[in-house]
């Protein structure tokens, strides 16, 4: 007897591929902390033919393309992560955009985790399958986070930067060698743990383990994202009151801008221990960010720096306004008019972990 095309070998990978194409599953309960609109589901993932979940929201009405923002969770959190991640749901109701937030991996404390290939390649599946679920404006997909999230922004910035119309990355450790040796410094050991368990040991006193922690680092690929718009915000008090010196931001706007916008090894040292910008002029106003006004901003082409008086959060209103702006094939306008308001609590802007 033979076997027919369906049970062969090949015919049931292109099963397993056309199955999983278009698979969707939905939450059996609410997803805590989101409007109840949002839905849990899974993707697949070529890289290693696993499945993925994500949380999951479009428009009712399919027949104009929408934008898609791409949430992406915190350094200990997950798809399901809810507090300030679910501001980003809200907004996607309010202004009908679609609204991903998907789980790479999780948490960042395995090998699987924290900027891996296997990261990457989930995120970009996810943005493809969301075009086989949604009426996508291709022109208008962007990608937010805070913390770990920051830190997976810049990735993909550098990693995948043909994707996205706009980045609104806030506190985001962009050099993990050297995150771990500040958080050991600091007593924020939880941190340099995570980092050991990614990478099966202490980046700082092994070369191998450098290499690989470099590979996990937005620096190493952020000179890929010039033409990307991206917008890096930190708060000024981070690293004191909060987890991530905002140094962190500084050396990813080094790793993009030609030699000569970049600020220097002892300009940097001397903003972090001064908290006061040795050069400069003092920023205009920037009613969005409210009561945590820029403190320091400087703009090249395509990317723009801004230390805020805040501390180790994200300013929701100012960062998904400024994403609405933006549109591929377009200039960034680093000024656009407002889309929304937005309410959010104190909370809200610091549940990035």
């Amino acid at each position: 007897m033979t076997c027919s095309p369906l049970f062969s070998r090949h015919g049931l990978i292109g099963v397993w591929l056309s199955l999983n194409a278009l698979a969707v599953s939905f939450a059996s309960e609410p997803v805590r902390g989101y409007p109840p609109e949002i839905i849990e589901v899974r993707y697949p993932v070529k890289a290693d033919k696993s499945e993925q979940p994500a949380l999951f929201w479009k428009p009712a009405n399919s027949d104009t393309p929408r934008p898609l923002l791409v949430a992406l969770h915190t350094w200990s959190g997950d798809y399901r992560q809810a507090g300030g991640e679910a501001v980003y749901a809200q907004w996607c109701l309010q202004n009908d955009w679609i609204f991903l937030h998907p789980n790479f991996r999780g948490p960042n404390r395995t090998p699987e985790a924290m900027g891996s290939d296997l990261m990457i390649a989930d995120i970009r599946a996810a943005v493809e399958w969301a075009k086989t679920q949604a009426n996508v404006d291709e022109t208008r997909i962007y990608a937010i986070g805070v913390s770990g999230g920051g830190h997976a922004t810049q990735l993909v910035a550098g990693r995948m930067p043909e994707i996205w119309a706009g980045i609104s990355s806030w506190c985001g450790i962009s050099d993990i060698a050297a995150w771990h040796k500040e958080t050991l410094e600091a007593g924020r050991e939880k941190y340099t743990k995570d980092i050991e368990a990614a990478l099966g040991g202490n980046p700082n006193t092994d070369d191998v383990l450098a290499e690989k922690a470099l590979l996990r680092s937005p620096v190493h690929w952020l000179a890929a994202a010039a033409e990307v718009p991206l917008d890096l915000n930190h708060g000024i008090n981070d690293g004191r009151t909060g987890s991530v010196p905002f140094t962190h931001s500084l050396q990813a706007w080094n790793s993009i801008v030609p030699v000569s916008e970049r600020f220097s090894e002892g300009w940097i040292a001397e903003f972090y221990e001064t908290q006061i910008a040795p050069s400069g002029a003092k920023p205009d106003a920037d009613e969005w960010y409210g009561k945590k006004p820029p403190v320091f901003r400087k703009v090249h082409e395509n990317t723009r720096i801004t230390i805020f008086d805040g501390g180790h959060e994200i300013i929701h209103l100012a960062a998904l306004n400024w994403l609405a702006g933006q549109k591929k094939g377009q200039p960034v306008d680093w000024n656009p008019p407002k889309t929304a308001d937005l309410k959010t609590s104190d909370g809200d802007s610091e549940s990035g972990k």
